[in-house]
C-alpha cells in the first residue's frame, strides 16, 4: 500500500494563536429559543449550586467559566504542600452537569454587561442574551495597595497558585541543599505565611508537618526539621472569625507542631527576600526564602463592570451590595451569589466568604428564578450558619458548631468527614481519600513535584533573628 503524504495543517500547528485571536462579533443564540434563558457567570461553589438547582427547571442555563473545570478550594492547599493532585480537588464541568439537558457549558471571560440590553459580552466579542444573570466570580488577592508584593509573595486562590507555592516550598528545600553557607541555608529554611485565617493556619500546619516530618529523612545536608515557620497575622489572634477560645487552642497547637505564631504584626514592606514587620513601634526585618500570602480578598473585576453598568454600591474590598434576594437594588434579575456578595440583612454584618455561603445562596436564587416564572413570591435570603471549621495538622483541627465547639481528634475528623462529603464528584472523593489514607500510614505527600527549572543562582542574604 502506497502511503500519501500530506502538507501539515498549519491551523492545527497554530491553535493556540488562533484559539487567542478575538472572533468578529458573533451572537450565542440560545439552544431552545422561547425559554427564559438563565446565565451564570461562575463554575465555582455558588455557580455550580446554582446551575444543578436549576437542572430540572423551565429554563435553559449558561454556565460561562474562564476554566473548564470546578476547583474545590478548600483543599488547594493540600495541592500547595504535595499531599494532592490538582486532579484530585478539580471536577470538569461539562462532566459535572452532562446529564442535565437544558445546560450547556461555555469556556469563555466575560468582559462586559448591558443591563439594558440584557445581554453579556465575552472576550471574543461574542454576546450571550439572559432574562436572569447570576453572577459568581469570586474574589482575588489583596495586598492592600501594594501589588508589586505579588511576585514575591503568592496567594492561593487557583490551580496555578497552588502549584507556584509548591514550586517554591520544594525548590527552597533543594536549593538549600545545594549551598554551603550556613546563613543562606537558614534564610532558604525560613517561610513566612502572612495571614492567619483559616487559609494560612492550614498552610503553616501543612509546612510544619512536611519540614518536620515528612521531608526529615530525605536530605544528607540539611536538616529539615530546622526550618523556621512563621505565621504573621495583624489582628490580636489566629481565625479571627473563630470564638476565642478555639482562637487560642489553634495557636497552641501550632507552636506546638513547631510554627512561631507572630500575632499583632503587620507587613510593611516586602522587598526580594526581606519582609518587614511592624509590631506596635518596633519594626523587625527577616530574610526568608518563601513568603506565601493569606491576607485579604478584593474584586477582581467584575464588581466594577457591575458598579459602572447598574450603579451597584460596593464595599472597601470591592464586593458588591445586595439586597435581601441577593439581586442588585436596581436590577432585580441580576443576582450577586458568593465571595463577591456583600450580604448584610442578617445580624447587620456581611456574611463570610466561604463556601457554605456560596453553596446556600446558589440554591437559594435559582429556586427563586423558579418561583418567579410561577409568580409566586419568595422570602429574603437567610443564611443557615452550619459551622466553621479549621485544620492545623494530623489530629488537630478545630471546628464551630452551632450546637458545640469541637477541638483535637473529633475536630479533626469532623474536618474529613465534611470535605469527603462536599466534594463534587465520587472520583475525587475515592482519590482523595485514598491519597489521605496512604499519607496518614506513611507521612509522605505523594505530589512533591517541581515542575519547573528551579535550580539556580539565589540571592538571599544571611538570616536575622527576631
Amino acid at each position: 500500500m502506497q502511503t500519501v503524504k500530506r502538507p501539515i495543517d498549519s491551523s492545527i500547528m497554530a491553535q493556540d494563536t488562533v484559539l487567542e485571536t478575538p472572533c468578529p462579533t458573533l451572537d450565542v443564540p440560545p439552544v431552545t429559543p422561547g425559554k427564559p434563558q438563565v446565565v451564570i457567570i461562575g463554575g465555582g461553589f455558588g455557580g455550580l449550586y446554582a446551575a444543578q438547582q436549576l437542572g430540572r427547571a423551565d429554563v435553559e442555563v449558561t454556565l460561562i467559566d474562564k476554566r473548564n473545570f470546578h476547583l474545590f478550594q478548600p483543599l488547594l492547599y493540600q495541592v500547595a504542600m504535595g499531599g494532592l493532585s490538582p486532579g484530585d480537588i478539580a471536577s470538569p464541568l461539562r462532566g459535572v452537569l452532562s446529564a442535565q439537558k437544558n445546560t450547556r457549558v461555555l469556556m469563555g471571560e466575560v468582559t462586559d454587561i448591558d443591563p439594558e440590553q440584557q445581554v453579556v459580552k465575552l472576550k471574543d466579542n461574542r454576546t450571550i442574551a439572559y432574562d436572569n444573570l447570576i453572577v459568581a466570580t469570586g474574589m482575588s488577592h489583596f495586598y492592600f495597595g501594594r501589588d508589586d508584593w505579588a511576585d514575591v509573595a503568592p496567594g492561593l486562590k487557583t490551580v496555578e497558585d497552588a502549584l507556584e507555592m509548591r514550586r517554591r516550598i520544594f525548590a527552597a528545600f533543594e536549593k538549600a541543599e545545594n549551598t554551603s553557607d550556613p546563613e543562606l541555608k537558614q534564610s532558604l529554611l525560613t517561610f513566612v505565611i502572612v495571614g492567619g485565617g483559616p487559609t494560612g493556619v492550614e498552610l503553616a500546619g501543612s509546612l510544619a508537618e512536611l519540614a518536620y516530618h515528612t521531608l526529615r529523612n530525605d536530605f544528607r545536608d540539611i536538616d529539615t526539621t530546622a526550618s523556621r515557620i512563621l505565621l504573621v497575622e495583624g489582628m490580636d489572634r489566629v481565625l479571627p472569625p473563630f470564638p476565642p477560645e478555639l482562637s487560642a487552642r489553634a495557636q497552641a497547637d501550632l507552636e506546638k507542631m513547631g510554627v512561631q505564631v507572630m500575632t499583632k504584626s503587620l507587613v510593611t514592606n516586602i522587598e526580594g527576600h526581606e519582609i518587614t514587620l511592624k509590631q506596635g513601634d518596633e519594626l523587625t526585618t527577616l530574610r526568608a526564602g518563601t513568603v506565601l500570602w493569606a491576607a485579604g480578598v478584593r474584586d477582581p473585576g467584575m464588581g466594577g463592570i457591575l458598579a459602572d453598568r447598574t450603579g451597584a454600591e460596593r464595599d472597601r474590598s470591592g464586593r458588591v451590595m445586595v439586597s435581601d434576594d441577593l439581586s442588585l437594588p436596581t436590577h432585580p434579575n441580576i443576582f450577586v451569589v458568593g465571595d463577591l456578595a456583600h450580604f448584610a440583612h442578617q445580624e447587620n454584618r456581611p456574611l463570610p466568604g466561604v463556601a457554605p455561603v456560596a453553596m446556600q445562596e446558589g440554591k437559594y436564587v435559582a429556586r427563586l428564578i423558579q418561583k418567579r416564572l410561577k409568580g409566586e413570591a419568595t422570602a429574603p435570603f437567610e443564611y443557615k450558619d452550619t459551622g466553621s471549621l479549621a485544620v492545623i495538622g494530623r489530629h488537630a483541627a478545630v471546628v464551630n458548631l452551632p450546637w458545640a465547639k469541637l477541638t483535637g481528634f473529633p475536630a479533626w475528623f469532623v474536618w474529613l468527614f465534611v470535605h469527603i462529603f462536599y466534594l463534587i464528584e465520587f472520583d475525587n472523593k475515592l482519590l482523595v481519600m485514598t491519597q489521605w489514607g496512604a499519607n496518614y500510614f506513611t507521612r509522605k505527600q505523594g505530589s512533591r513535584l517541581i515542575t519547573e527549572k528551579v535550580i539556580e543562582k539565589v540571592e538571599v542574604g544571611a538570616a536575622s533573628s527576631s
